[in-house]
């Protein structure tokens, strides 16, 4: 739950970098939630009322954290746009969140590594 507070709190910050650990966790609370979320849509029959309402609600969040994360490879945050790509494009995205970041200061800013350790 830190980690999703965490990213809350830069809610709408698209610079500076984010360590894997802080991206993944975020992605790790929200699929849960979703899946939830769909299932009380479906048992009221009221789909996609929650869970487009969470979606919603997490998108500016979920689009920030994703953009620090590329930050934090090195790559620009108009690299999110590559899933957009039939087929690749999303492992591509998946490839590069899932990837080591950059462990010296790169442009967009210190290592989180090093300002945490």
């Amino acid at each position: 739950m830190h980690y999703y507070t965490d990213v809350l709190k830069k809610y709408a910050v698209f610079s500076g970098r984010a360590r894997r650990q802080e991206f993944w966790m975020f992605v790790l609370f929200n699929i849960p939630v979703a899946i939830v979320l769909m299932v009380v849509d479906f048992a009221l029959s009221t789909y996609p009322l929650f869970t487009g309402l969470y979606l919603a609600a997490t998108f500016v969040p979920n689009l920030a954290v994703t953009v620090r994360r590329l930050h934090d490879t090195g790559k620009s945050g108009w690299w999110y746009f590559i899933s957009f790509v039939p087929f690749i494009g999303g492992i591509w995205l998946l490839v590069l969140m899932a990837s080591e970041g950059d462990a010296n200061p790169n442009q967009y800013g210190p290592s989180p590594k090093a300002v945490q350790a």
